[in-house]
């Protein structure tokens, strides 16, 4: 199933973070990745869920994409 990169909880609310190395745009993998493995199930019960794809251009060096979604 894999794993997710990162989990920020705060108060009430938790970040959940994916991370990607692109080849130069991004395309939004990152954050089709949390849903289609679904790594937001185990909090959405008791706590407001935030999923953060970004994504990282391997010719830049550089943030190529960042999206947000509430769940």
């Amino acid at each position: 199933q894999g794993r997710l990169d990162m989990a920020v909880r705060l108060p009430g609310k938790v970040y959940l973070f994916e991370f990607k190395v692109v080849s130069r745009n991004g395309d939004g993998s990152a954050l089709r990745q949390i849903k289609a493995r679904r790594y937001a199930e185990k909090y959405e019960r008791t706590q407001a869920v935030r999923l953060v794809g970004v994504e990282f251009s391997h010719a830049t060096r550089n943030i190529a994409r960042f999206d947000v979604e509430a769940v």
